[in-house]
């Protein structure tokens, strides 16, 4: 063998302890930032809150995010005091593994009890990334948030079929609790019916109940129910007990068991005929360093000032990193606000198509930054409060070419059917057709699609006599 020196020149991102703080702080909740807080108060004795609040300056973003040529009626400020005038670290890629699973919650919550699954489950490289994916479009009852069809477009993975995360998801619908996962209710049930024993009595009456009447169950006779599924009205009724003993909301058991309020981290209100929007002051607490402390690295002993020392660097670091982190959120928020600026005004129906990497190139971040900035963190507008993540949509192409956000396209399905007389209900075609007078050009198969995804019978099942 011969032996040979080889030069190669590379770069490589180093997750200094500086740029791990503002990674981890950006990715919490409010309450979890709120005791990361007064945990750090805790553990370092120069930093302390100030108190004096009635001096607040605010800092101004609106050069950055709504620029007068470029989004004309939106404004943005925030009451965040820039205690250190220096500019924040760089936000880096994708975070190492642990980076998604170290939360700072005392109780563990449902993606956490899903995650751990996750830990403990052979996954290759790509189907763990599609897996964390739909992880994260969990919402607090265990149900996926998103049609898999958005995730699928959001992940934009080269060389990866939609089938590919369609056995990844049925594979998740495995874990517990029994019924996470689901698209909907009826899913969720069946998931359930599946996993209990074989020989569990009126199991398979159960399962087809849920699968081809769950809409009429409510209403519909059970004399007639019986009679459709060829058994007994006792042995009817008994599936619908079982039926019954099932969890409709599987997610709701993990986590904590006392109501928990959602404090709004953004604000957005119309002044003047222009979008304002600005953090919330009350998230956290202003904070400083100890004037008594820092006098010490003169006139103190040694021991003294090196304590000082390590502790004024972690407290720099520390108030850095808040600073970065509401710096961050104000401007990707400032962004999601320019865009859905229609939803504001007109609801639902005026949702725009968005997705992470929009965002991500705009205010030029990782599309991940994003992902964590909008994790868990509420915006309160006029017409309620929504988590960030809200506001992302799937672009979905019309007939004539344009991009429709699906989430405007179930918000115009589901106000034509509560309209529709229930004698005569609307049928996909006919519901295609008013969508084009209303400037919504798509297929009939995408309107059956999300009207399933919505679990809304189909024309026929809508039908009532009275």
């Amino acid at each position: 063998m011969k032996q040979a020196l080889q030069l190669k020149l590379g770069q490589q991102l180093a997750l200094t302890p500086q740029l791990q703080q503002a990674i981890k702080l950006l990715q919490l909740s409010t309450a979890d930032l709120q005791q990361a807080i007064e945990e750090t108060l805790e553990s370092n004795a120069l930093l302390e809150k100030e108190n004096d609040l009635a001096d607040q300056e605010g800092i101004d973003f609106s050069e950055s995010a709504a620029d007068e040529d470029e989004g004309e009626g939106l404004s943005v400020d925030t009451v965040w005091e820039d205690v250190l005038p220096s500019a924040a670290p760089p936000l880096p890629g994708p975070a190492p593994e642990s980076e998604f699973l170290e939360q700072d919650s005392e109780e563990e919550s449902l993606q956490e009890h899903l995650l751990w699954q996750l830990n403990l489950t052979r996954f290759s490289d790509v189907d763990r990334c599609i897996a964390l994916a739909l992880i994260d479009a969990i919402d607090e009852d265990g149900r996926l948030a998103q049609a898999p069809e958005d995730i699928f477009v959001d992940l934009g993975l080269e060389d990866v079929e939609f089938d590919e995360l369609m056995a990844v998801l049925h594979r998740l619908q495995h874990f517990e609790p029994s019924g996470v996962f689901a698209r909907d209710l009826r899913e969720c049930l069946l998931i359930q019916l599946r996993q209990l024993p074989t020989e569990t009595p009126y199991r398979e009456i159960a399962g087809a109940l849920v699968n081809r009447h769950l809409a009429q169950l409510p209403t519909a006779p059970a004399r007639q129910l019986a009679r459709k599924l060829r058994v007994s009205e006792i042995d009817l009724e008994r599936a619908v007990q079982l039926i019954r003993s099932l969890d409709p909301s599987p997610g709701a058991s993990i986590g904590s068991s006392h109501t928990e309020y959602v404090t709004p981290d953004i604000f957005v209100k119309q002044i003047g005929g222009r979008w304002q929007v600005e953090l919330n002051p009350d998230i956290a607490p202003k904070l400083r360093v100890n004037d008594h402390y820092v006098a010490m690295l003169n006139s103190g002993s040694a021991s003294d000032r090196g304590y000082v020392r390590e502790h004024l660097q972690e407290a720099r670091w520390f108030m850095k990193s808040l600073q970065s982190r509401n710096e961050t959120l104000l401007k990707v928020a400032s962004k999601i606000v320019e865009h859905q600026l229609s939803f504001l005004e007109l609801g639902e129906i005026g949702m725009k198509p968005l997705i992470l990497a929009d965002i991500a190139s705009e205010v030029e971040l990782h599309e991940s930054t994003v992902s964590r900035a909008t994790s868990r963190k509420y915006m309160h507008t006029p017409r309620g409060t929504f988590e960030l993540k809200y506001f992302f949509s799937s672009r979905v192409s019309g007939d004539t070419g344009d991009a429709i956000a699906s989430t405007a396209i179930r918000a115009a399905i589901r106000k034509l059917v509560s309209e529709e007389n229930t004698r005569k209900p609307l049928s996909d075609a006919k519901l295609c057709s008013l969508l084009k007078d209303e400037g919504i050009a798509v297929a009939r198969r995408t309107i059956a699609k999300y009207r399933e995804q919505m679990a809304i019978p189909p024309s026929n099942e809508r039908k009532r006599l009275n």
